[in-house]
C-alpha cells in the first residue's frame, strides 16, 4: 500500500446538464480562492464525470477525499447540502430505477472501491439537492447560491483536520 498525503476534492457532474454541475462549480469556486477561501497546501482540486474507476484513481493516493455531486430526490429542496461519510461497506445497493446524468453514480464508485480496497481512509460526500437537470448550462438560483458556502465549508473542513497549514 502506497502512503497517503494531502487531500483531493472531487466535483462530480455534468456542466450540460444544469444542477448537475454542481459539482464542477464548486471546483471552479475553489480554484478561484473567492471571498479569501485558503486550502491546505496539498490540496488537490478534480473534475470528474463520475466514472467509478476514475473517481478511486482521483481519490487513492489521498489522506481524505471530498466530493461533491448533485442528488436529486423525488421532494427536492434546491440548493439544500447533505453531508455524508460512509464508513466501508455502509454504501447499500443503488435503488432500481434510480440513475445518474452522468452514467454510474458515486454510490457505484464507493462500492468498487470497498470491493477493491481502494477507499481513502477519510471520506465526505457532499451531495447539492437540484432542481433542474434538463440539457443547458448554468445552475439554477437556488443551486448557484449554494456554492460558496459550500466551498467555504470544505476548507474549513479540510483546514481543521491538517493543523491550519494553508497554502497561498
Amino acid at each position: 500500500m502506497r502512503d497517503r498525503a494531502g487531500a483531493v476534492v472531487i466535483g462530480v457532474g455534468n456542466v450540460f446538464r444544469r444542477d448537475d454541475g454542481v459539482g464542477w462549480a464548486l471546483i471552479e469556486t475553489l480554484r478561484g480562492r473567492s471571498a479569501g477561501i485558503r486550502l491546505p497546501k496539498e490540496t488537490v482540486l478534480q473534475e470528474s464525470a463520475g466514472d467509478p474507476g476514475q473517481l478511486i484513481a482521483l481519490w487513492e493516493d489521498a489522506a481524505r477525499a471530498v466530493v461533491v455531486d448533485a442528488c436529486f430526490p423525488s421532494a427536492a429542496l434546491p440548493g439544500r447540502v447533505h453531508r455524508w461519510c460512509p464508513s466501508p461497506g455502509e454504501v447499500p445497493p443503488p435503488e432500481a430505477g434510480r440513475h445518474s446524468t452522468h452514467g454510474l453514480g458515486v454510490a457505484h464508485a464507493l462500492r468498487l472501491a470497498d470491493a477493491l480496497g481502494r477507499r481513502p481512509a477519510d471520506l465526505v460526500v457532499y451531495a447539492v439537492e437540484g432542481a433542474d437537470r434538463s440539457l443547458g448550462t448554468g445552475l439554477s438560483p437556488a443551486v448557484a447560491d449554494a456554492v460558496q458556502p459550500l466551498a467555504e465549508r470544505i476548507a474549513r473542513d479540510l483546514t481543521s483536520r491538517t493543523g491550519g497549514r494553508q497554502g497561498p
